[in-house]
Order: C-alpha cells, then structure tokens, then sequence
C-alpha cells in the first residue's frame, strides 16, 4: 500500500506558476508538498551544459517591465544575476535581413513601400495606446491587424508571423493575444528607443532551483519524478495519488495544462466541466539547439517571416549572454511551434538539423556543416495555448467546481500570454488568496 502523506495544500506541477504558489504560501507558514512528474523543477526552464555551463533548454528573456520575476529574484538573493543588455530585433523577408530594433528601422524597412511603413509605424502606436483589451474579443487578429495596417502590411509582416506559429489556426488567433504582444515589446525600450531584454546569468534553471531551494528551507517538500495520477475529494480534505504516495491535504492546487488536469479530476467531475477543460487546444514546441563556431547574426531575435521554413524564429543566445560562458561555443534556437501529430515533432536532434541545415543555407549561404559542434532537440506538448475570439469566456476559474481545488495554468494567463513573469504573479496571487481563507 502507498505511503500516506499529509499537507496543508498540494501544489501539482514546479514550474514557476507551482514554485511560486509554494514559496508563497511555505513564508506564511502553511506546509506545502509540491508533485512533479519531470525530473527537474522549473518546468520549460530546465537546462542542459555547454562547455561546463548550463542553457536553457528553450530560450529565456525577462522584459524590463517584468516586474514580479525581477523582485522575486531580488528577495531570493539573485538580484545581482540579472542583466540587461541593448539588443537587435530583426526580420527575415524574401531573402532578406532587416533589422527592426528602434523607431529609425522601421523607416528603413524596404519591403514595404514608404507609405506601408508609415501605416506600420501608426498600427503599432495605436496598438500600444489601447486601454481597453476587451473591446478586441470578439476580433480575430487576422481581422484586426487588415483593418489597422491594409492588406500589404498585413500580408508582408504579420500573417507569415501567425502562420508561421500557429498554422492552420493563424486565422483564429484573438486579436487581444496580438495586441499584447505589441504592449509588452513597447515596454523594452531604453532612453534612445532601443530595445533591452534581460537575462538570468546561469539561466532560468538557476531562478528555479534557488526557488525550490528556499520552500525545502521553510519546510516544504517537492518531489520530482512523481506524476499526480487523480486528485479527488476525501472527506473535507482532499487526495492526490502518485505512484509512490498519496497526499492528504486542505487544498489542492493544480497547474499544468488544463486537459492533463481534466484527465486528473475525471472520476468526480461532471461531463460539461470535463469538457470545459478540453475546449482550449494547444500546440507543441520543437526547438533545435545548435552549438556553433562562430556566430550567424548581429541580432539576438530574428523572425522568419516565410511560413514554409521549419522554424518560425531564429534566436541567437549569445548576442544576449556571450559567448566565452560557454567556452566560445555560440548557442542559437530554432523554434517551431506544432501540433504533437506533426511528423517532425518527433525527428530526432540529427534528423531535424538534416531537415533544417538547408534552409539555413538559404538564410546564411557562406554557412557550413562543420560550424555545427553539437545540436541538441528538446520538446514540450503543452507549450502555447490557442488564444481564441472571447477567450475569457473559455477561461475556468481558479475556483474549481468544489471548494478547496484550485487550477492555475499558463493558459488562464490573460490577457497577457503565458511568461516567467505572469506565471509568478498568479502563483502569487492565488496563494496570498489561499492563505487568507485557511483556518489558523
């Protein structure tokens, strides 16, 4: 029989959403068990090592105005960890580079006709001086960026964007989740409108396993490589089992993707809430990591705006983080979004960089195989929610249809779209919601 444990609360899932809520409610005192089915904390921040130093396994940035993440890290102890360095932002365009970093750029920007620039230059003004998010639910972004920009704008900038991210539902993609892309870009401007990314030195893998760190200090418990089969009622208390234990607690909190938690809750659920949980899809990631001689560009982002390229972004780390940290090795991401049936969702590391090597070629001609010193491909199912029209009105609660359960997922982010940052905040927030509600 499983071993029985007991809890204040039970927290599925240790990405930053779950350390978060943990380490929130372990400095109120409140004991906390932390479940999670990888073998590392952190969720899409784990890492692995070039030349004796960790990267993350999927590229990392905090925004200046990420303001939750960057105190957090300064309560922990890693404020001086932080870096926040100019950065380019570029495009890839009909076999072109463009860089579009600051206001000046967009003036420069040649594939599109002088007047086009300007309609560009003004949606994204507008964009950024909407206040109201709601007066875009029920537009699609396809519709709304037409409407701003006209159809050459839109044809040359930002449809290969959502077609390029999310396939076949470009067309379905809320205006708002655009629309908060745009906002949160505005906010990474430095004095001369330059953009600034920051980063963690030692990788986000460091900010998780600090945090981790310091629950296990306050008496909390986390358990890696151990999945939550079900989470039930159990009296006024409630139960998780795992392969190893089941856990007796006051509350439940469960993060991870929303139908991985309806497959959790299914035994006492009703049929309509089941499938509430169901009705947000997702697309997986692939992110082909390449250790490289010398590096490809100036820019630390470039957007590949051609939908048929197996990667919808090309970015270069160590235009971020240089270089000599790892061992001169320049580390550059090609990411693609996918569903998991895709067929190249399941290629292998060399397959896909057989796949990939001759559009890079195309991108960069001088380019050679032998530049590449190790690749590396790492996968992750759960990783974009599809921000639909009147998504609000598909977001569960965080109230789950008992009292004492709780969901706290990436996808009911919004109208921001997922982040360190906004994952932090609402682990935050629940638990200071959580501990004011808690007898004693």
């Amino acid at each position: 029989m499983n071993r029985l444990l007991k809890a204040d609360v039970t927290i599925v899932g240790a990405g930053f959403t779950g350390l978060a809520t943990a380490y929130e409610l372990s400095k109120r005192g409140i004991q906390v068990i932390v479940l999670e089915a990888e073998s590392n904390v952190g969720g899409l921040a784990a890492a692995f090592e070039v030349g004796g130093a960790k990267v993350d396994r999927f590229y990392h940035i905090l925004f200046m105005t990420d303001r939750h993440a960057i105190d957090l890290l300064a309560e922990i102890g890693l404020g001086d960890r932080v870096i926040s360095r100019p950065t380019n932002a570029g495009v890839y365009y009909a076999n072109n580079f463009f860089k579009l970093s600051t206001p000046w750029d967009l003036l420069k920007f040649t594939a599109l006709s002088f007047k086009d620039r300007i309609r560009l230059g003004r949606l994204i003004l507008r964009a950024r001086r909407l206040d109201h998010w709601s007066t875009l639910e029920d537009m699609t972004a396809h519709e709304w960026l037409r409407e701003l920009g006209g159809e050459s704008v839109y044809r040359i900038v930002w449809q290969p964007l959502l077609k390029g991210k999310f396939g076949d539902y470009a067309e379905q993609v809320s205006a708002v989740w655009f629309w908060n892309k745009l906002k949160l870009r505005s906010g990474t401007r430095g004095g001369r409108g330059e953009e600034r990314f920051a980063y963690i030195k030692g990788g986000f893998i460091l900010f998780a396993e600090t945090l981790a760190d310091r629950i296990r200090a306050l008496g909390g418990d986390i358990h890696l490589n151990c999945p939550a089969f079900t989470i039930q009622p159990h009296g006024d208390s409630w139960k998780t089992t795992t392969p190893e234990f089941t856990v007796i607690s006051k509350r439940v909190v469960a993060t991870p993707a929303l139908p991985l938690v309806a497959e959790m809750i299914r035994n006492w659920v009703g049929d309509d809430y089941h499938q509430a949980l169901n009705k947000i899809k997702y697309l997986g990631n692939v992110c082909l990591v390449l250790e490289l001689e010398r590096s490809l560009t100036q820019s630390y982002w470039t957007n590949v705006n051609d939908p048929a390229f197996p990667f919808v972004g090309l970015i270069e780390h160590t235009n971020l983080e240089n270089a000599s940290t790892y061992g001169g090795r320049h580390i550059v991401y090609l990411s693609k979004y996918m569903r998991c049936a895709d067929p190249l969702f399941s290629l292998t590391a060399d397959e896909y960089l057989d796949y990939a090597f001759p559009y890079l070629k195309t991108m960069f001609p001088d380019m050679e195989r032998q530049w590449i010193h190790g690749c590396h491909m790492w996968r992750s199912s759960w990783s974009q929610p599809i921000v639909e029209k009147s998504y609000s009105k598909l977001l569960p609660s965080e109230d789950g249809p008992r009292a004492g359960f709780h969901i706290c997922s990436m996808a009911q982010i919004y109208p921001e779209d997922r982040g360190t940052n906004f994952a932090i905040r609402a682990g935050q927030k629940l638990a200071r919601r959580i501990a004011e509600t808690m007898p004693g």
